[in-house]
């Protein structure tokens, strides 16, 4: 499974980064690389939570994450 991790810098100046393919998984950080890490970290926890609770299909397994 390839996760998106998609970035804009907002209007304030913070950036914002979110991994579409899993709702609700965004992330603020004072550059984009911290929000980029923030996303990634918390796909992860999300994706590790479904698999906790037998929602993980065997694709989950194998992760890999690229820059939009």
């Amino acid at each position: 499974m390839t996760l998106t991790v998609e970035y804009e810098r907002e209007d304030d100046g913070r950036w914002l980064a979110e991994v579409p393919e899993l709702p609700g998984v965004l992330a603020y950080g004072q550059s984009s690389d911290e929000a980029i890490a923030k996303a990634q970290a918390l796909a992860l926890r999300v994706l590790a939570d479904r698999l906790e609770h037998g929602e993980g299909a065997p694709e989950f397994l194998n992760i890999s994450f690229a820059a939009a």
